[in-house]
């Protein structure tokens, strides 16, 4: 059963693994026996030592996710350095705040930009040499907002909205060539990109009020998912959104 989970030799990319949710999956898939290789705008090689506690090779690469015409590049440093690539964790995300009626097209672009066009793209850069090796998991990070609307998130809720909508897109034309893909939806975690929630008591008791588990996440909550995806337990898996949500959904 061991063997099913193990990843041993593969070769895993994660967006915005320097912290919170990122840096959970990155040493999961490590402790699995994964190398890493760890993409965000400043990696800090405390990081990088953490992770390779775990007995993988690792390395970072600072990068700007909105350099769309740098991808293949990006690519290409990966693959000069292990060879492969075997899984793809699109992690990395923004989340801007405003009224509906004063949502400024900038903040807007930017959310879209990064939440949606850029794990679009990088599936497409990473999918081709997948494709080439006729093998590969990709992982898009969804949301609860993939089903619901949210509150003063529009831009935010339309971004997870798409990213899962798309994975079943690629989904249907990569199957049949050893590519699985797939979402994780996380429910309300205490990271830094909820801490305008965390900080509303009102608003952060009225979410846990409707969590059966009794608590928010922590991102450690979605090492066991990752690793689920990203291993041959999946291979048969395609194209859905597994939600990590102490039972949220549900209710």
């Amino acid at each position: 059963m061991n063997e099913l989970f193990n990843l041993t030799g593969k070769v895993a990319v994660i967006t915005g693994g320097n912290r919170g949710i990122g840096k959970s999956i990155a040493t999961g898939l490590a402790s699995a026996g994964a190398n890493i290789v760890v993409i965000a705008r400043n990696v800090g090689e405390d990081v990088l030592e953490e992770i390779r506690q775990e007995g993988v090779d690792v390395i970072g690469i600072n990068f700007d996710l909105s350099n769309f015409q740098e991808y293949e590049s990006l690519v290409q440093k990966v693959i000069a350095e292990f060879g492969k690539v075997d899984i793809l964790v699109n992690n990395a995300g923004v989340q801007i705040r405003h009224p509906s009626v004063e949502f400024p097209k900038n903040d807007w672009d930017t959310v879209i930009d990064i939440n949606t066009n850029a794990v679009f793209f990088l599936c497409q850069a990473f999918g081709k040499h997948m494709l080439e090796q006729k093998s590969g998991k990709i992982i898009n990070l969804a949301s609860m907002l993939s089903f619901e609307g949210g509150y003063l998130v529009p831009a935010y809720a339309a971004s997870k909205g798409a990213v899962k909508q798309f994975t079943q897109s690629l989904s249907n034309e990569w199957a049949k060539f050893g590519i699985n893909v797939n979402c994780i939806a996380p429910g309300y975690f205490e990271t830094e990109m909820n801490t305008a929630i965390i900080e509303d008591e009102k608003r952060y008791n009225s979410i846990l009020e409707r969590i059966p588990a009794g608590r928010w996440g922590k991102p450690e909550d979605l090492k066991g998912a990752a690793i689920f995806l990203a291993s041959s337990a999946s291979d048969y898996m395609n194209g859905f959104t597994i939600a990590v949500d102490g039972g949220y959904l549900g209710r």
